[in-house]
């Protein structure tokens, strides 16, 4: 957001106004002063300068890991518009690339699965595959070494002795094909060059162990799964988080000091949200962290409506100041790394 008074001569806004710019004040029914404030002459009688400054943005802007493992990422992000963390959030979901099985040719399929479910399961399958080394495939071109990989499920169940074999068939049943497709006829997929070099690794899923049908004895899965580069805006199968969202980090003030009983009740109330300090006549209450009491911000936007407790505590919500939470599909890691890239 940009910084009112950020000029030296300008002023500063009254106290009353710089809250209602900074924050939402979460009221007991509804909330309030939700729009962010962007006219740059809108204080000018004041004179305030409300215009955005790019350099108090770069010293304001800032990132900070809050957790992060091979699935899940909490981070806030400060200092920014709330449009911009939105566009974010879009980029995410629907603009950073992938590869996802597109077409499945199929050779025999005797499962009780139908050839469109099939298709539809193995198109959801999260596969570890670096986007940046393939090129986006349209329609009229043929499927090459640049713009495809291949991959095959050949599954037959038998019966050995009082046991079954390949009952299951899971995700890690589909193996990569380096040099194409065996039906390059039929599939109208031809490699040029195999892609032993440039997927030496190959390709596997992110999940092994994700069922993909159940076989009887005798029943048989055959196929070749062709993998394109594709984004989420075109299909949710492409996109590299399960979802992304974010909320405004929330604060707990008290606005007027709360003392003796009426500090020992609130600290009953709100445990843990609220702590009393020192002792005799003279303790009085201390709010901590908001964002560590998340099951408690409901009650105090109850309390802050009631007679007893409306002038001492107010629940509010930073405009700027974003709590982060991404969960990924498993493509996480590298594929962020190389949206961020291309963003620049």
């Amino acid at each position: 957001m940009p910084s009112a008074g950020a000029a030296g001569a300008s002023g500063q806004l009254p106290a009353h106004m710089q809250i209602q710019r900074d924050n939402v004040i979460c009221g007991p029914d509804l909330n309030y002063h939700t729009e962010t404030v962007k006219q740059n002459d809108i204080y000018k009688l004041l004179n305030i300068n409300n215009a955005w400054d790019f350099r108090d943005w770069v010293d304001q802007f800032r990132i900070n890991v809050q957790q992060k493992d091979k699935l899940d990422m909490q981070f806030d992000m400060v200092g920014i518009d709330p449009a911009i963390a939105n566009a974010f959030r879009r980029i995410l979901i629907a603009e950073v690339p992938t590869m996802a099985i597109e077409h499945v040719f199929y050779v025999n399929n005797t499962s009780i699965i139908t050839d469109e479910v099939l298709a539809h399961r193995l198109g959801l399958i999260p596969l570890n595959a670096d986007p940046t080394l393939f090129d986006f495939k349209t329609r009229e071109e043929a499927a090459s070494e640049k713009n495809t990989f291949v991959l095959r499920l050949q599954v037959t169940c038998k019966r050995q002795g009082s046991q079954m074999v390949n009952d299951r068939v899971y995700a890690e049943d589909l193996k990569f094909m380096p040099m194409g497709s065996l039906m390059p006829d039929e599939t109208g997929c031809r490699f040029a060059v195999g892609q032993q070099q440039m997927l030496p690794q190959g390709v596997q899923p992110v999940d092994d162990k994700i069922l993909l049908a159940k076989l009887r004895p005798g029943q048989v899965i055959d196929l070749e799964a062709h993998c394109i580069k594709g984004q989420g805006k075109e299909h949710a199968k492409w996109s590299p988080v399960a979802t992304a969202w974010y909320k405004l980090l929330p604060e707990v003030v008290i606005t007027k000091p709360i003392m003796g009983e009426r500090a020992d009740a609130i600290a009953q109330e709100c445990p843990g949200l609220f702590e009393v300090e020192g002792k005799g006549k003279g303790r009085k209450a201390k709010a901590n962290s908001a964002r560590e009491h998340p099951k408690l911000l409901e009650k105090v936007r109850r309390m802050s409506g009631e007679e007893f407790w409306e002038d001492h505590i107010r629940l509010q919500k930073r405009k700027d100041h974003f709590l982060w939470t991404i969960e990924s599909t498993g493509m996480f890691t590298e594929t962020v790394r190389h949206s961020v890239q291309g963003q620049r």
